[in-house]
């Protein structure tokens, strides 16, 4: 059996670090495919994107591509203000038939519904996850907790069977210990045949600012070094032996450091990447000097 380490971004459209200067956002998602075979999509989280658009995304992509798409929020409990859809069955309707051109591309890798800090281990939220996944019936799903009460004591074994027994693939996240609103890395694979890692930083001050002005720029500014990357090296090494395939997502890009994070664990671990665009801006060279007439 072949395994396989796959690693990628959350999104392209601002991965600088990828891109010549004034590179065209159109362009950006196929230059991206020549330096990862996986990306996040991040923009799903925020609309259930049109078919056309995600024909569009696969179309552009190597044939070996793989998108991780972000569940839209009113499906995973974050949606604040009117609800777009005016039933949870056609919320549920549309974001499948949206997946459908990447489904058919043969690069549609899983969805994943990543729940809130509020979302705890409780029956009610038990019981959620198995409708969410009766609804999803036919597309790999990953999870992805937020609240740290699911891997306590005795319940992260429950939860670990739960996922296991319900077909969710586990996400493992690299995330800032914070308190209850944050998880600890479990790597445990809940799915043979891929496990999700999800490399967010870890910003401490960061992590618990929602609603401050500038929250979004802040809470993934972070960059690993390489003793971090080291240990994830590690843990990467143990789910091998428990899922064929293994996709890591670098989240940490508030500052702009994920691409380049991506490329260090790259290198520990052997894989091959397409050296990064030279960043510096040449200058026009003047032209001939103009007589000064008047």
């Amino acid at each position: 059996m072949i395994i396989i380490i796959r690693i990628g971004l959350t999104g392209w459209g601002d991965q600088e670090d990828l891109y010549a200067h004034r590179t065209k956002a159109k362009d950006k998602l196929a230059l991206y495919g020549q330096f990862f075979t996986t990306v996040e999509v991040d923009s799903t989280f925020y609309a259930v994107q049109p078919r056309d658009r995600m024909a569009r995304w696969a179309a552009e992509t190597p044939d070996s591509f793989a998108f991780i798409v972000k569940a839209y929020q009113g499906m995973t409990g974050h949606l604040r203000g009117k609800p777009y859809f005016n039933s949870t069955s056609e919320m549920y309707n549309a974001f499948r038939e949206s997946l459908e051109p990447m489904m058919e591309a043969g690069k549609m890798q899983a969805a994943l519904f990543q729940f809130p800090p509020w979302f705890d281990c409780n029956r009610e939220n038990v019981n959620e996850l198995r409708e969410v996944r009766l609804r999803m019936e036919g597309i790999p799903c990953a999870i992805e907790f937020r609240h740290r009460s699911w891997y306590e004591d005795a319940m992260r074994e429950r939860t670990l069977s739960f996922l296991k027994e319900q077909g969710w693939i586990h996400s493992v996240c690299d995330e800032p210990q914070a308190g209850q609103g944050s998880i600890p890395i479990v790597p445990q694979a809940t799915d043979p045949e891929m496990t999700l890692v999800r490399m967010h930083g870890r910003n401490v001050s960061g992590w618990h600012q929602n609603g401050a002005p500038n929250w979004r720029e802040t809470r993934y500014l972070y960059r690993y070094n390489e003793e971090e990357l080291q240990e994830w090296k590690g843990y990467l090494e143990q789910l091998q032996e428990q899922s064929k395939d293994v996709y890591v997502i670098f989240n940490n890009n508030s500052g702009g450091d994920a691409a380049a994070n991506a490329r260090m664990m790259m290198d520990l671990l052997d894989i091959p990447i397409k050296p990064f665009p030279d960043k510096t801006i040449v200058e026009e060279e003047p032209g001939p000097e103009q007589l000064e007439l008047f």
